[in-house]
């Protein structure tokens, strides 16, 4: 049996408890979006992302943009897109500087959807963070979590 660096021992720990901490709070927003919306965490992600979009130059996120912020693949993206588009919540466009870029809004449906959404989200992302900070494990990452701000997207 080899031996272990106590570094990366130690880094691989706090992977895992990231990694559980990222799937409790994920698990507890998908079921309160889910039962309450009808929508799935990624669902709510690219409705968020894309209602953060304003008009005129650099106000709208290329495809490879909107698949960075949601964390998927261009492909997965592209059919989240045409779900939610296909559900009404969304339209797509082609720029009209660059017919080779598609543009994505969210509707005034998806807009009132989000809207109703969000305190869901809120309260479930609360929740799993108040359970997760009980955990000695959890907790340093929980305060960790609490400190942190989003990156400002690159446009």
């Amino acid at each position: 049996m080899t031996e272990t660096d106590p570094a990366l021992a130690a880094l691989s720990q706090g992977w895992c408890a990231l990694s559980l901490l990222h799937g409790k709070i994920e698990a507890r927003i998908e079921r309160a979006l889910q039962s309450g919306h009808g929508l799935s965490v990624r669902e709510y992600s690219l409705l968020d992302v894309l209602s953060r979009q304003h008009s005129g130059p650099g106000g709208h996120l290329q495809m490879k943009q909107v698949a960075d912020a949601v964390v998927l693949s261009q492909s997965a993206t592209t059919r989240l897109v045409t779900r939610l588009e296909d559900r009404g919540l969304l339209t797509r466009y082609l720029c009209a500087t660059d017919r080779r870029g598609i543009y994505t809004d969210v509707t005034e449906s998806g807009l009132a959807l989000l809207a109703e959404a969000r305190p869901t989200n809120d309260s479930a992302l609360r929740t799993a963070l108040d359970e997760a900070a009980r955990n000695p494990e959890l907790a340093p990452l929980v305060e960790a979590v609490k400190t942190l701000k989003a990156p400002a997207p690159t446009v």
